[in-house]
């Protein structure tokens, strides 16, 4: 194997490892934030970690956030919650940062 296969292939693994840690992220980031969105939407106990599940799982349906944004949206919308798109976006930022320092911590 020659240096720049050498090369090739440690850029591919480092960009392989990233991407898991992005996922993985993103995927904290977002119970966190339905857990977030459960505790204004006045829920506790099993029905929030259940709503931060169905945050989660909103994510895969289509690539970027604004599946999970949308439904956090509608969420509030129908119960009265009174939060703008860019709160709830600063709060995401928030909990992004968060959880990568929480992926990279090894929790």
């Amino acid at each position: 194997m020659t240096t720049f296969d050498k090369r090739e292939e440690a850029f591919e693994q480092k960009f392989a490892h990233d991407e898991e840690l992005r996922f993985k992220a993103t995927a904290r980031r977002n119970k966190l934030l339905g857990l977030w969105a459960a505790e204004k939407l006045g829920m506790s106990g099993a029905e929030a970690d259940a709503y931060a599940k169905s945050v989660a799982v909103v994510d895969l349906e289509e690539p970027g956030e604004q599946d999970v944004m949308r439904k956090i949206r509608t969420d509030f919308d129908a119960k009265g919650v009174v939060q703008s798109d860019h709160q709830i976006s600063r709060v995401m930022d928030e909990l992004m940062a968060k959880a990568a320092a929480d992926i990279q911590a090894g929790k």
